[in-house]
């Protein structure tokens, strides 16, 4: 059970926790339906200040070719080469640039996304989820978020013509993201 406490008690560095964290991805095929997916291999840090939150910062990377969408032949299209290329690109990252509180727990994160060889601005809407100790005694905090973008602008603007009109797949994508972090101790930290 999560509760709500002063962000000045949040104060540290957290690891990001995969096995309760997704980070997943929708898009429109067809112009008729919605795909979704998610990631399932990546690392993060996030360090909170909470005696100003402006100052925190959050890093991650995520293996590309962990990549399910629960169609093994569309996710090797989308680790390959028309995509991802996660042979030649094993890992997108992410690095935060600033944070903007907007009141009653929402944020406004920005930062820097890379994917192949592009790394272009990023903004995500986040949403703090509360504070707890977890069974072991471990200091846990939670957020969720999502940002929407366009995926040609990093390159990935594969795509095929329908006989009906429009595109098969959407090049706008709608990121989404529900983080559980452990904060690391004094030692682990440094």
């Amino acid at each position: 059970m999560s509760t709500v406490v002063p962000y000045t008690q949040l104060t540290g560095v957290y690891t990001i926790d995969p096995a309760h964290s997704t980070l997943g991805f929708s898009l429109r095929h067809a112009m008729i339906a919605n795909v979704r997916g998610r990631f399932g291999a990546f690392e993060g840090l996030v360090k909170l200040d909470g005696y100003q939150p402006s100052r925190s910062e959050a890093y991650m990377s995520v293996q590309t070719g962990s990549i399910d969408t629960g169609s093994p032949e569309r996710d090797t299209h989308l680790a390959g080469p028309d995509f991802l290329d996660a042979a030649t690109y094993p890992l997108m990252a992410f690095r935060s640039a600033g944070l903007a509180d907007r009141g009653d727990g929402q944020f406004r994160l920005t930062g820097h996304l890379r994917i192949k060889d592009v790394e272009l601005p990023l903004h995500i809407h986040l949403a703090f989820d509360g504070a707890t100790r977890d069974e072991s005694g471990d200091h846990r905090v939670g957020f969720s978020g999502t940002a929407l973008v366009r995926r040609s602008d990093w390159g990935l603007g594969w795509n095929t013509s329908m006989e009906t009109g429009g595109a098969l797949i959407s090049d706008k994508v709608r990121l989404s993201f529900d983080i559980s972090a452990v904060r690391l101790s004094r030692t682990d930290a440094a």
